[in-house]
């Protein structure tokens, strides 16, 4: 469902309502007059999300250009441009010179110099890393969820989103359920009492599970991983960070707040070979909130079994159920349901940031990004270790799990051992 919305490229531009944070008259920082000024597009990381995200941003601005591309890829590099190209069918002229194009671990420096708006879309482990570089040197960012895979990272994100509202750069995050008007006006009932106070819930990201790409002959083990990306915690972080950020997202935002603690389990059943890298196939964990609020959180990747990808939160008052978009009360009548348009949310995050650069405003996604990351990097450390974690041991764990520099000579983090088996996280025995 994720990579079937992702990769629906939509040539309308939709409007909604979005989270901007409106800094004061006089604390802007440059005003790019629409029709006058060309907004200067780089895109890092050119798999389906990041062409994906190029042709939103693309289509968001008449005047935003690309001009320049990086990926560790050339493959990668090549079969973006040319679907990007073929999108618009002549519509829009897309010209990314040779001299523009970079290929390898280093080449976002050099994509990122060339631009004024860039978009980041690499395997997320790397995130941390091209954010700190994006906004050390003045861009405005979009940036894919999730933000990091460590707490190393997530706590270098949260650095660099305090620099970039210092700057008044704009920064917004693929969490896409904030610009999606049907999650919008759910939680403007919410905030008006339609559900009394939240106490518990339950958030899914059930489904069938994603890609295997095999190795092949004469692949390094690094290459071979950055292939394979999803099944390596450096790069993806498991499936509960990398798809059910989305979902724990959403309980923290409708709550108002991060959990003070998480404790669940998971493993793996059916996602087991050699071609599953470190990940596990399924995890459940009950996060707790200092309200006492408990949502439980289940993500599976399982073929065959129950698909569900959705939100509902119970309150003193009634339920909402992000799904149908429908607020009942606690004798199950319907009190609200949305029947809006609901503009596609990937579209919308696209138009609102570059509306925001042209007229001066500021959307400050970083750091909600960054918590959100924490939240299921918090779940995943329950899980793995069966232990109780705590909002403070995941902020400050002593995790780093992804290296600041990586070469193509290097050997990648994780290593497999003489049968081609990769250690696998134990509850009871892994610790932080």
């Amino acid at each position: 469902m994720e990579n079937k919305s992702r990769r629906n490229f939509c040539k309308a531009a939709a409007l909604s309502t979005g989270g901007l944070l409106i800094l004061p008259t006089g604390m802007h920082g440059k005003i790019y007059g629409s029709g006058s000024d060309k907004l200067r597009l780089a895109l890092v990381g050119c798999g389906g999300r990041g062409t994906g995200a190029a042709v939103q941003a693309l289509t968001a601005d008449a005047d935003v250009e690309l001009v320049a591309m990086a990926d560790a890829f050339e493959d990668r590099l090549n079969g973006s441009l040319s679907a990007i190209t073929d999108h618009f069918d002549g519509e829009k002229e897309i010209n990314v010179p040779e001299k523009n194009r970079f290929v390898g671990l280093d080449g976002y420096r050099q994509a990122i110099d060339q631009a004024d708006v860039v978009i980041l879309a690499t395997p997320p482990g790397f995130r941390p890393t091209h954010f700190e570089y994006a906004i050390a040197n003045d861009k405005h960012v979009f940036m894919e969820k999730p933000v990091a895979t460590d707490a190393y990272g997530v706590r270098k994100v949260l650095k660099s989103a305090k620099i970039a509202k210092e700057k008044k750069l704009n920064v917004v995050v693929g969490l896409q359920r904030h610009y999606e008007d049907k999650y919008l006006q759910l939680l403007n009932q919410v905030k008006k009492g339609a559900i009394g106070q939240i106490t518990s819930g339950q958030v899914y990201w059930n489904s069938g599970g994603v890609w295997v790409r095999p190795r092949q002959q004469g692949q390094s083990e690094l290459e071979y991983q950055m292939r394979n990306w999803y099944y390596f915690n450096w790069l993806c972080g498991d499936h509960i960070l990398e798809q059910h950020i989305h979902n724990i997202d959403v309980a923290n935002w409708f709550i108002g707040d991060y959990p003070v603690s998480a404790q669940g389990m998971g493993g793996r059943q059916v996602r087991n070979g050699k071609d599953h890298g470190e990940i596990y196939d399924h995890h459940f964990v009950e996060f707790t909130y200092a309200s006492g609020a408990v949502i439980a959180s289940q993500c599976r990747h399982q073929p065959g079994t129950m698909s569900r990808v959705n939100e509902v939160l119970q309150g003193t008052k009634g339920s909402v159920n992000t799904g149908p978009g429908e607020i009942k009360t606690l004798s199950g009548e319907t009190s609200y349901k949305y029947d809006g348009d609901n503009p596609n949310p990937y579209q919308v995050e696209h138009d609102k940031l570059f509306a925001a650069i042209r007229n001066g405003d500021v959307i400050s996604n970083g750091e909600y990004g960054a918590k959100s990351t924490l939240t299921a990097i918090m779940g995943r450390m329950a899980t793995y270790s069966g232990q109780v974690i705590t909002w403070d041991q995941a902020l400050n764990v002593d995790m780093q799990i992804m290296p600041d520099e990586l070469t193509w000579k290097d050997n990648p983090p994780t290593m497999p051992d003489a049968n081609g088996m990769y250690p696998i996280p134990t509850p009871g025995v892994t610790k932080y």
